[in-house]
Formats: structure tokens, C-alpha cells, sequence
């Protein structure tokens, strides 16, 4: 239980003006210095979000699109030389791996062609 400001403290006398306006100020400081750090932190986190979200959508976008090139493909193929559904079942399969190479290019889990060439 925090002491009355009317009553006297531990050691029997009453806090001077002086002293209550010290410590007043200091809390108005604590209380700016808490409120700037908790809007910075509220600042970082909605970008990280927003860039969280960004990434999400990019790598889902990469994977269905592998998915979808490899559809066309197989059902063109299919069209083309009469052999439904083979061409699309082995293309859409295709295309799932390509996405799944895609996302994972992306995501920065494995390396691009030109950075496996060794040196010399």
C-alpha cells in the first residue's frame, strides 16, 4: 500500500513540496519514456507484420503458380496428342516439384543455380 501524501511516511514526518514535485517529474518522465518505447515497439511489429505477410504471399504465390503452368501444360499435351490424362496427371506432378523448388529458392533454404558453380 503506497502512504497518503496528508500522512507521515516511515520515518514520522511528512514529505516537503519540494520532494513531492521531484517526484512527481520523475514519474511524468518514467511514464513518457515507457509510452515512446511501447508506440516504437507497436511501430516495429506492425511492419513486421506487413512484411511477414508480403513474404506469405509471394512464396504462396510461387507455389501455385508452378502448380497451375504445370496443369496447362499437361492438359495442352493431352489435347494435342490424344494420351488424357497422362499428360496432365505427369505435368501437374511436375509442376507441384517445380513449385515446391520455387518456394524453396525463394525462402532462401536452397541455393540458386549460379551460386552451386564452383570456383575454378
Amino acid at each position: 500500500m503506497s502512504p497518503n501524501e496528508n500522512e507521515p511516511d516511515v520515518q514520522g514526518a511528512r514529505p516537503t513540496e519540494a520532494e513531492l514535485s521531484e517526484r512527481r517529474s520523475r514519474l511524468a518522465r518514467a511514464l513518457e519514456e515507457k509510452t515512446t518505447q511501447a508506440e516504437s515497439r507497436k511501430n516495429v511489429s506492425s511492419s513486421g507484420t506487413g512484411q511477414g505477410f508480403a513474404q506469405a504471399m509471394k512464396l504462396s504465390t510461387e507455389f501455385v503458380a508452378g502448380v497451375l503452368v504445370g496443369a496447362v501444360i499437361g492438359w495442352l499435351i493431352d489435347k494435342g496428342f490424344g494420351t488424357s490424362p497422362w499428360g496432365l496427371i505427369v505435368f501437374l506432378l511436375l509442376g507441384f516439384v517445380a513449385g515446391v523448388l520455387n518456394v524453396l529458392r525463394s525462402a532462401g533454404l536452397i541455393a540458386e543455380q549460379q551460386d552451386r558453380t564452383r570456383d575454378g
